[in-house]
């Protein structure tokens, strides 16, 4: 039964990160044409022409900058509104928890249609310009806002709640309580958040098209090539952009596993 269970584990591996393997194989190699069944030799051609693009560094500067933008005010919104459900009664809690993980679990497409045409209504009123940038930023702050306070959370219950008040009878007045007592208990949660937010914008296509107007970020970008000829240069583009968001969710794993091991120290030691 063990063995059956190791193969079948095997498989489902085999399954989901097959295809991943031969892309990156594939985009070192050396041949002049889109082939993906010869291996003509390595190469890093297709790396050297990626990043002679100029469209594709736009794109590239594009999704950094709504990446880093978004991440960081849905993290600074998202721990502010985590701090402020657990003050919550019980019943109100989950209440506010459920509308907040909706947004999860409804599909993208309804959310990308529901705010551009929320973009589009309110520019047709306010004036202005009516999907861009702006627009672009705002929709990575909507979709990235959840998992920011789903991330915040479990810290604050894990939080020993009368440290904050402790700290202020000792004459700390409640902001540098906040910040000195609070914080760095939540920081680990805060942390997680933050480069979750940040993956989750880079790789986020169906929200990104349907409100980005005419500016491109780099999954649209990909998109645009492989209505056209598919060129080896999306091997290289795609390997890139898995290799960022390996080395993100190692971090968050890694962190995770040393809060963990902290904790159970701490329990031990008490």
């Amino acid at each position: 039964m063990k063995t059956l269970s190791r193969i079948y584990l095997f498989l489902i591996f085999l399954f989901l990160y097959a295809p991943i393997v031969v892309l990156v194989i594939f985009s070192f190699n050396d041949s002049a044409v889109a082939s993906r069944s010869v291996f003509s030799g390595f190469s890093l051609r297709w790396y050297s022409t990626l990043f002679q693009d100029g469209m594709l560094l736009s794109a590239l500067r594009n999704t950094l900058i709504i990446a880093v933008v978004a991440a960081i005010v849905s993290t600074v919104l998202g721990t502010a509104a985590a701090i402020g459900i657990s003050g919550m009664n019980k019943w109100m809690r989950r209440t506010v928890m459920n509308v907040t993980n909706f947004p999860m679990v409804n599909p993208d497409i309804v959310t990308g249609v529901s705010l551009m045409l929320l973009f589009v209504a309110g520019t047709r009123m306010l004036g202005g310009a009516s999907l861009g940038m702006a627009s672009l930023i705002l929709a990575h702050i909507t979709f990235c806002l959840p998992y920011v306070i789903l991330s915040v959370m479990p810290k604050l219950r894990q939080m020993d709640p009368n440290l904050s008040e402790a700290a202020r009878d000792l004459g700390c007045p409640p902001l540098a309580a906040f910040f000195r007592v609070v914080l760095p208990e939540i920081a680990p949660g805060i942390v997680t958040g933050l480069i979750m937010s940040f993956t989750l914008s880079i790789d986020d296509f169906v929200v990104s098209y349907f409100t980005s107007g005419t500016t491109q970020t780099l999954p649209i970008f990909i998109y645009s090539m492989t209505r056209k000829r598919v060129s080896p240069e999306i091997n290289a583009l795609s390997t890139c952009l898995f290799g960022i968001i390996l080395v993100l969710l190692l971090v968050i794993n890694m962190r995770t596993a040393k809060d963990t091991k902290r904790i159970q120290t701490s329990a031990k030691e008490v």
